[in-house]
């Protein structure tokens, strides 16, 4: 505890200060997107959206600095106790679990004050903390059948049974993504990927007729036979024709914020949260829409630049693995809005509102200072006494 608090003391001249910053930019910069899109009147003049959202990045930046000042050597002797919670807080779903609106039962109402929880964020990021644990613990024989199909159960476990109590393909995605980056990323020899995949072409049609819904099997055919699944225009494509009309309605600068004609009229479903891209392009614009893309893009090569920066491997996957499931996160949700990817329920992190979504992005992007604060193992100095 006493080495915690002298690292938390230290953070602003040990931790990664530049991550810290892209991650206030682009959270300046949702708050501001989010007051506009929540001004629209469905939402009946509400102030609560951006007290919210203003009130969580302040809770995130706090959980980043918690998560930097923690040396990343402790979450590695976690790995069981991880695994424990994560099983522990989606069983929560079953008694507890509500849609929120959503469609998927993957929220825990807080009745207190009002808010609901998504557990699936917290277990995004003890998975990646437990899958760098495994693949550190056996980084020598990483290729061989039995660390393998350690990854898999644990990815089996949690992407399963996620989707099995909610539902929630969106978040079981991101799962797979971490996965299956960090996997290749690791070192782990391209033939077990060829033959996962291959695997999962066998069982794909079971997985086609047995596990997704009708609503899910046509939000992805509608991409690529719309006119056969939709042929009205009203039901699956709706959506995506308002984002549509919405992000190429504002041109290069954008109607401007509080401006927006479809954004304010209340037109774009999911407008603050799913779909706030789209705001962003009825508003902002193109440059608008570019700002968002290179803020992304630079919080996302940050975490890859201070893993190549690391000779730890545990330390390594940690940020590769934030990586990867903010890529996937940003490529989904944009491609969405853009009518090229199917609609999953996925938000634009540190952009979109959601209290669970900002802090645990934030306690992600924790892990990643972390390493560059301490880019080199000290877990043998717990080891060592001091002399009497």
């Amino acid at each position: 505890m006493r080495e915690f608090w002298q690292e938390l003391k230290s953070f602003f001249r040990k931790g990664d200060m530049v991550l810290l910053i892209l991650c206030l930019a682009t959270s300046a910069f949702g708050c501001l997107v989010v007051a506009s899109a929540t001004s629209a009147v469905k939402f009946g003049g509400s102030t609560r959206y951006i007290v919210i959202q203003m009130g969580t990045t302040l809770i995130g930046v706090l959980m980043f600095m918690i998560m930097s000042s923690i040396d990343t050597d402790i979450f590695a002797e976690k790995r069981t106790a991880f695994t424990i919670v994560n099983i522990f807080l989606l069983l929560l779903l079953i008694p507890f679990g509500t849609d929120n609106n959503t469609g998927n039962r993957s929220w825990i109402p807080i009745p207190i004050i009002n808010i609901h929880v998504q557990p699936a964020e917290i277990c995004k990021i003890l998975y990646i903390l437990i899958m760098a644990s495994i693949m550190s613990s056996h980084q020598n024989r990483l290729s061989r059948p039995g660390p393998v199909f350690h990854m898999f159960i644990h990815f089996l476990l949690l992407a399963g049974g996620n989707y099995l109590i909610s539902k929630d393909l969106g978040v079981t995605l991101i799962f797979a993504a971490i996965f299956i980056g960090m996997f290749i990323a690791g070192g782990v020899r391209m033939l077990w990927t060829l033959g996962f995949a291959g695997t999962l072409a066998v069982i794909s049609p079971i997985i086609w007729e047995k596990v997704f819904s009708e609503e899910q099997r046509n939000r992805i055919l509608v991409l690529i036979i719309p006119e056969i699944i939709d042929p009205t225009g009203l039901d699956e494509r709706w959506h995506t024709t308002q984002s549509l009309l919405s992000l190429t309605g504002g041109g290069m600068l954008g109607q401007g914020l509080f401006n927006g004609y479809r954004t304010q009229r209340g037109d774009l479903f999911a407008q603050h949260t799913d779909y706030i891209f789209s705001t962003i392009g009825e508003e902002l614009g193109y440059v608008g829409c570019l700002i968002v893309i290179i803020l992304m893009l630079a919080i996302i090569g940050r975490c890859v630049w201070v893993g190549t920066q690391t000779k730890d491997y545990m330390r390594r996957m940690v940020c590769f693995g934030a990586a990867f499931a903010l890529m996937f996160q940003v490529m989904i949700n944009i491609g969405m809005c853009l009518g090229v990817m199917p609609v999953i329920g996925l938000t634009l992190p540190l952009i979109s509102y959601g209290g669970s979504s900002i802090i645990t992005t934030y306690a992600l992007l924790g892990l990643v200072s972390g390493v560059h604060a301490r880019p080199s193992p000290r877990s043998h100095e717990r080891y060592i006494r001091a002399p009497l």
